[in-house]
């Protein structure tokens, strides 16, 4: 598929927004930026092993990551030459999450085998560590000194990784764990998507709080914005949350635009504070501005999408995964 580069114009606005930026979003260390219009442009490209390709993030280099989950593979799509380049994995890892950190190393989360992976795509060298109880971890985030912070939904705990020791340590909860964030002053915080919760980790004490976000909500995942602010999607209801987490408090529900049965899934968030939220049933991603409470509604170019995990870059661009579809995505 050919098509035009970004412009630089476009860019360098993107850039302007993100500067002082913190790593909101969904806190995988690079700070998102924000475009100064949202022109709702859409490009995809098919991925080489399209087996439940899930998940992007982005590196420092600029580069979009990708966890590809039956392929048991890790891919990168290089935004200036528009080309994929992919490496192994160890039989039976199933990554399902990923992210990369500040030296452009790549974490992911071995949901088929029970380990925090360790790509260097320099080398294409992989290691990983198995978590103490095995399970099946599943999303993963990194914090600002560096630890990594992870959900195991089945095995119903919270995991930290130090990456320099590979030392990791768990913690018990319940109702599958699932999105996770980190807010402003250091806390975890995870959607309990069983149990119609989301749960608040100190990780100075181990203690555990709950907030709960009502019958039927199935908080699926969750982002940081700019001030502080957690935006939540409830899969179950059809609506989009907004939690104040000093406060512990569900402050506001917004009904999302597909309604009820839209199946509110992946959510980001910009350097504008502007929210992107998914509606995994319709092919639609919704753009919310907290300051109106509108919705501004995308479509998608393409059927049967699946976006589970979407993600902003440092210039504000949103991209996106089709898992079902196998199309990686950019709205810009």
């Amino acid at each position: 598929m050919n098509v035009s580069p970004v412009s630089r114009s476009i860019a360098l606005a993107g850039w302007l927004f993100s500067f002082g930026a913190l790593a909101g979003g969904s806190n995988y260390g690079i700070a998102p930026g924000a475009l100064a219009q949202v022109a709702g442009k859409v490009r995809e490209w098919p991925v080489p092993t399209p087996q439940f390709a899930r998940d992007p993030a982005p590196g420092p280099d600029g580069n979009i990551y990708i966890a590809v989950m039956q392929g048991n593979k890790i891919a990168r799509f290089d935004t200036k030459t528009e080309k994929f380049i992919e490496w192994d994995l160890p039989p039976g890892a199933r990554p399902h999450g990923l992210l990369v950190d500040s030296d452009g190393i790549v974490w992911y989360t071995g949901n088929g085998n029970g380990t925090i992976g360790r790509l260097d795509p320099k080398t294409g060298k992989v290691t990983d560590d198995k978590a103490p109880s095995g399970g099946d971890p599943h999303t993963l985030v990194i914090d600002n000194d560096g630890a990594i912070w992870f959900t195991v939904q089945g095995g119903n705990r919270i995991g930290r990784l130090e990456r320099t020791t590979g030392k990791i340590t768990e913690y018990q909860t319940s109702g599958g764990p699932y999105g996770i964030a980190l807010d402003n002053q250091g806390y975890v915080w995870f959607c309990r998507m069983g149990a119609d919760k989301l749960g608040r980790l100190d990780p100075k004490t181990g203690q555990m709080t709950e907030l709960d976000t009502g019958a039927g909500s199935q908080p699926r995942r969750m982002a940081t914005a700019p001030d502080g602010t957690l935006w939540v999607t409830a899969y179950g209801t059809g609506k989009l949350l907004k939690v104040d987490p000093q406060r512990q408090k569900l402050v506001k529900e917004y009904p999302m635009p597909a309604g009820r049965r839209g199946g509110p899934y992946a959510v980001t968030v910009d350097g504008a504070g502007r929210v992107w939220a998914n509606e995994i049933s319709t092919d639609t991603v919704a753009l919310f501005d907290p300051k109106t409470e509108n919705f501004r509604v995308i479509t998608l170019p393409s059927r049967n999408v699946g976006i589970r995990k979407a993600i902003i870059d440092a210039n504000g661009r949103y991209w996106y995964m089709g898992s079902h579809n196998g199309r990686l995505g950019v709205i810009e």
